[in-house]
């Protein structure tokens, strides 16, 4: 079950900015215990609507044209900085990048204003990025402008408490040095709770257009045919990527010699895999290269949902990506990000909603959601998820006033 903190043990209010807003994930939390938002700052037009229409407050447009002493006094500065720089989706250049920059404009605000508290989030690569260099720049600049952070940031996942999402992110939490430091945050992976999709699905009755979220045919006569490829390799499914360009035994490939390892292990195992199953991939190619849409991405396959499923592809989460038809199991969701690749329930041979996005980013029903679905699925993508900005932010205002046994997150659904 997902969990909340119980607001009964709030004893002060507090104000917050927050940068890089987005559609609000961080209002959401702060809100929960007990904050007012004193300034927020957005440089998307479409997520400033969103914003606005659910807080009526409209966020202020490029922070770095914003000086410092325009902004409120505020106690906690909130912001998840831009993620592109970090990602693995994004081309990973990291403090280097112009968005990368943007830390700075943290830096920049904290150091003026000074608040007791800093919250920060962003994607799980930027601890590793640039063998650690990009988190040793971080940590420097946030100790020289009069700050404590652990050493070590928070990794957390929505499906570490229940949330059916698998989405590892760093926590930064920060506090003024005069105030003492943050005591390391613990969490044991062993109390994990069972996901279940079934919390954040909507029945048809509850979608305003069921049959938009639908399966085209030709995807549902797409994705039958890779779980006919399964049905052939049902008793060793593949736990490699699948390029059925190399389903062959054409062992002769130009440069070959010439690229990376890893690429040449793969083309080796589809090659070895051809010649295993030789009359049974040739029939399955020959009708696979007559479908419509068998090209490209989607002539390339990767089961990712383990060795002991069933090995029935309508029992999977399924998504469209660059790299193929990922296939996993139907446990939890794999992480929502900016990019769409929206996921696909086998079962429901349809998409997520946007309203379940907002659901796996914790954002309550009541949340205004943006009329246009590529967008929404973005914003939710690049959202922070309220339930653990909840938690993190609680824990770092309240870890002294509330003792440790009082300090307990209970369990109510999400919905």
């Amino acid at each position: 079950m997902p969990f909340f903190i119980n607001p009964n043990f709030i004893k002060k209010s507090f104000s917050f900015i927050d940068l890089f807003c987005g559609i609000g994930g961080f209002h959401l939390a702060m809100k929960e215990i007990g904050g007012d938002c004193a300034f927020a700052s957005e440089i998307n037009p479409a997520a400033r609507e969103v914003y606005f229409n659910n807080f009526g407050m409209m966020p202020t447009g490029d922070i770095t044209k914003i000086k410092a002493k325009d902004i409120p006094k505020h106690n906690m500065l909130c912001a998840g900085f831009p993620c592109q720089p970090f990602s693995k989706a994004g081309k990973r250049n990291g403090i280097k990048d112009p968005r990368g920059n943007l830390f700075f404009e943290i830096i920049r605000i904290a150091s003026y204003h000074k608040p007791e508290y800093i919250l920060l989030e962003n994607v799980r690569n930027l601890l590793s990025h640039d063998n650690g260099e990009t988190w040793k720049t971080i940590q420097y600049y946030i100790d020289k402008i009069g700050y404590n952070c652990p050493k070590t940031p928070v990794i957390f996942s929505p499906h570490y408490i229940g949330i059916p999402q698998f989405r590892e992110r760093v926590f930064i939490l920060c506090k003024r040095k005069d105030m003492g430091k943050v005591k390391t945050f613990v969490f044991s992976k062993s109390n994990i709770p069972k996901c279940n999709i079934e919390n954040i699905l909507q029945k048809d009755d509850e979608i305003e257009n069921p049959k938009k979220y639908r399966l085209l045919e030709n995807e549902i006569s797409l994705i039958e045919l890779w779980n006919d490829f399964l049905k052939i390799n049902k008793n060793k499914l593949p736990g490699f990527p699948i390029w059925s360009e190399y389903l062959n035994d054409n062992l002769n490939i130009d440069s070959f010699d010439k690229l990376p390892k890893w690429k040449q292990r793969i083309i080796q195992k589809n090659q070895y895999l051809y010649i295993e199953n030789r009359k049974t991939i040739d029939l399955w190619l020959t009708r696979a290269k007559e479908h419509p849409l068998f090209y490209g991405a989607k002539a390339k396959f990767e089961w990712q949902a383990g060795k002991n499923h069933k090995g029935d592809i309508w029992d999977t989460i399924m998504q469209f990506r660059p790299s193929g038809l990922r296939v996993k199991a139907p446990t939890y969701f794999p992480a929502l990000v900016a990019i769409n690749h929206t996921s696909i329930i086998g079962r429901l041979k349809r998409r997520i909603t946007p309203r379940e996005a907002a659901r796996l980013q914790s954002f309550p029903n009541s949340f205004h959601i943006h009329r246009n679905d590529r967008v929404a699925y973005r914003q939710f993508g690049n959202a922070v998820n309220v339930k653990l900005a909840t938690i993190f932010g609680a824990y770092l205002l309240f870890h002294q006033t509330i003792t440790s046994h009082k300090f307990k997150i209970y369990s109510r659904k999400i919905i």
